[in-house]
């Protein structure tokens, strides 16, 4: 037992610093399990030692899919390992033999929460999710169907649920992305249309995207060139613009 701010300091440099000079680094395979399944940040920063013990010492993890499916909720489009949390998501989600109904448990559990997201986060995770159907094109059928149901209520995607496999999104339709067409930022209202159309065969490069802050989008508009706009306009005529005003018989607009 660790106090979390230990935890963290661990974790955040085991999978740099101290697994690649151990002899054995399947040693620290139960510390990381039981770090995995705390959740919260540990959780998000236990995956970089994981995914190294799974990626080179054939660490089996059967419920692993499942645990990073639960990592999902509001804040991880805020927390400070964000960018690091969707790397790794991204390499485990690489895979082009996971089942569908995963994937799209995946796909329908990241556009619900993308409702609530900020911009910068958003501009990121819309490529993520067409760089999803690219990889698995039997998860088109989310964008394919006709637009979502009326009622929240009524779309078959639970989002309640823990396990992916009885969550329900193949059923489902992707209106949360067809909402974030209207998105206040242009930016982001010109991402999600992309799925209107054909998707390309190319996967997006979100590498730049991963680490996008609100201050740089600030920023970009701020540097935008102003471009002046014709405005017609009718012109004043008399004081409050009435012909016959009495008050333009005694007072001048010069």
């Amino acid at each position: 037992q660790l106090p979390t701010g230990l935890y963290k300091k661990v974790l955040v440099i085991l999978h740099d610093s101290v697994l690649p000079y151990m002899n054995e680094p399947t040693l620290m395979m139960d510390f990381l399990t039981v770090a995995y399944g705390i959740g919260g940040a540990i959780s998000l920063l236990a995956l970089n030692g994981l995914f190294i013990l799974i990626h080179q010492h054939n660490l089996e993890y059967p419920d692993f899919y499942k645990k990073l499916y639960s990592l999902l909720d509001p804040s991880i489009y805020h927390v400070k390992y964000r960018a690091r949390f969707f790397h790794l998501t991204d390499l485990f989600l690489s895979s082009s033999h996971l089942p569908a109904y995963l994937v799209a448990a995946f796909i329908k559990r990241l556009s619900r929460l993308a409702l609530t997201a900020p911009p910068e986060s958003l501009l990121m995770i819309i490529p993520f999710i067409c760089n999803l159907f690219r990889r698995h094109p039997a998860c088109k059928v989310l964008v394919h169907r006709p637009s979502g149901p009326e009622d929240m209520s009524q779309d078959p995607y639970i989002m309640e649920e823990e396990e992916p496999s009885e969550s329900r999104a193949l059923e489902s339709s992707l209106w949360e992305i067809q909402s974030l067409q209207n998105h206040y930022h242009p930016d982001v209202a010109k991402a999600a249309a992309v799925l209107n159309q054909s998707l390309s065969e190319i996967e997006d490069d979100i590498s730049g995207l991963l680490e996008l802050s609100a201050y740089e989008l600030f920023d970009k508009e701020v540097k935008k060139k102003a471009i002046d706009v014709p405005l017609e306009f009718e012109q004043l005529r008399g004081l409050f613009g009435k012909k016959n005003d009495i008050f333009a018989e005694h007072f001048s607009l010069d």
